[in-house]
């Protein structure tokens, strides 16, 4: 595995990203904004078991989505490579957060 993030300006979002050899993503996180709002704090093989029990819609309601092209293909982002900690900090403490919503 391998973790990087990206930021987008035009919406004012962070994307970290943990990839597969491939460059396809098994969990990714997006937060918005000055305070880092989390949007999303998805994980693929979640997503997966939320489909296969008919509850993709809920999962994708609460947890957000993964994208759905490897990050090799995203233009015009400057990918930054991160260590599997700092990534695990931020999706724990994103996790935690989405988790604390009502619904």
């Amino acid at each position: 595995m391998q973790w990087l993030r990206c930021y987008w300006d035009e919406e004012d979002i962070w994307f970290y990203f943990e990839v597969d050899a491939e460059g396809w993503g098994t969990r990714q996180i997006e937060l918005q904004g000055p305070e880092l709002t989390p949007l999303a704090a998805a994980s693929l093989d979640e997503w997966q078991r939320a489909r296969d029990a008919d509850r993709l819609a809920d999962y994708e309601a609460k947890f957000g989505l993964i994208s759905e092209l490897p990050v090799s293909q995203w233009e015009g982002h400057d990918l930054e490579w991160l260590t599997s900690e700092r990534f695990e900090e931020v999706w724990d403490a994103t996790r935690r957060k989405i988790a604390a919503r009502p619904g």
